[in-house]
């Protein structure tokens, strides 16, 4: 597997839709409703029946017939089933979302109604006033949502009230992280010899933010063997290598691929910081993404590649970048994109410092990463990787 030079790395837009077109979105299977948050719906979801099925009430109140005032012949509660009909000038009590009688002309408030005895109860009304039509939200055969939606708490509700209990979705990926170092540890400060692993608790959260299951973080030492073991024994959609990308002594992820049979889609990318990443594929469909050692580079490129392959693992398309202004400018690299960490105002972006590979205090207070595309000025506006949202 022979290594790429630097200078051929890929820009960094043709890496992420690379990235992006190297994954294929995973098998669609119907799963319970309450397994399905997160997920990408795969099919429409379509409407059995009308919603709601029958004239329900929409306030707390009573349901009339006619003009009042009007003798009281009833209580209809949210469980009754169908109550029986009114006639002219005739009431009963109803509960929001109960089945209307039939007869009924429209529903009266409890807090516009008059009781002026124990059997009547008057007040002003129009024709068709708080009653929620029989599908008024929709009818049989209709689509209210296309596939390709996230299920959200509100398509989960949305598919309860059809009465599904089950959606056909893509499920979301499953992501390990490898951590690899002989001078990481997970306790304590930094000292001679010893690093304090930044990267492996960023990833967890990096994970979710993209939309994918995080499986616990696997720390590995400097070694080719076992991260060879490690590679063939991962069950996950997507396998990310920390410490491992670059061209060192300690890099053993190249020659790991290697040995295994894996495809080198992406060998390094053309941006500041981050640019010893690199992605492969396996035969078997998994991909493994590796990013470099540096927390803030390997958060970038967790940001340019592995979302990129987790939307399209999802089922979703690449996402667009919104452009900000850049009132004070950003410099530009002659050759590489930049990513830099900015705060989002009402006038556009500012950047916050502590950019460097190393670095993650300008992240950690950072709304966004500002993509300053390569170039001999600088930049007035900028593309928007928002933090918390990938």
């Amino acid at each position: 597997m022979r290594r790429r030079h630097a200078a051929a790395a890929l820009p960094w837009d043709a890496a992420r839709e690379l990235a992006h077109a190297a994954a294929a979105p995973l098998k669609c299977r119907p799963q319970p409703l309450a397994d399905t948050y997160g997920c990408t719906l795969a099919t429409p979801l379509v409407a059995p029946a009308p919603v709601p099925p029958v004239d329900r009430a929409a306030m707390d109140g009573y349901a009339v017939s006619g003009a009042g005032p009007w003798r009281l012949v009833g209580v209809v509660s949210a469980s009754s089933g169908q109550a029986a009909p009114l006639a002219d000038g005739e009431a009963c009590a109803i509960v929001t979302g109960a089945a209307i009688p039939t007869g009924t002309t429209a529903v009266l408030p409890d807090e516009e109604a008059l009781l002026p005895s124990s059997d009547t109860v008057s007040g002003e009304v129009s024709p068709g006033r708080h009653i929620r039509r029989a599908g008024e939200e929709c009818v049989a055969g209709e689509v209210l949502l296309p596939a390709g939606v996230v299920v959200q708490p509100g398509v989960l509700g949305l598919a309860a009230t059809l009465g599904l209990d089950r959606l056909t979705v893509i499920p979301q990926p499953r992501v390990a992280s490898l951590v690899t170092g002989d001078e990481l540890v997970h306790r304590g400060p930094s000292g001679p010899g010893r690093v304090r692993d930044a990267i492996g608790p960023m990833l967890p959260g990096l994970i979710g933010q993209a939309g994918a299951i995080a499986l616990p973080v696997v720390h590995l030492p400097d070694s080719r063997r076992d991260l060879v073991n490690a590679l063939t024994d991962t069950q996950a959609d997507l396998i990310l290598v920390s410490g491992s990308s670059a061209s060192g002594p300690a890099d053993h992820l190249r020659p790991a691929l290697a040995e295994l049979g894996g495809e080198l889609i992406i060998d390094g990318v053309a941006c500041r910081p981050g640019h010893p990443q690199a992605l492969a594929r396996f035969d078997d469909g998994r991909l493994v993404l590796g990013l470099p050692g540096n927390p803030l580079a390997a958060l970038t490129a967790f940001l340019t590649l592995g979302a990129a392959a987790l939307h399209r693992l999802r089922g979703l398309p690449l996402p667009t970048l919104p452009i900000a202004p850049v009132p004070g400018g950003l410099a530009c690299h002659p050759d590489s994109t930049r990513l830099v960490p900015v705060r989002v105002g009402p006038q556009g972006v500012v950047p916050v410092g502590h950019g460097g590979s190393a670095m993650l205090r300008g992240v950690a207070s950072a709304d966004a990463l500002a993509v300053v595309d390569p170039g001999p000025a600088e930049a007035i506006a900028a593309r928007l990787l928002f933090l918390g949202r990938v």
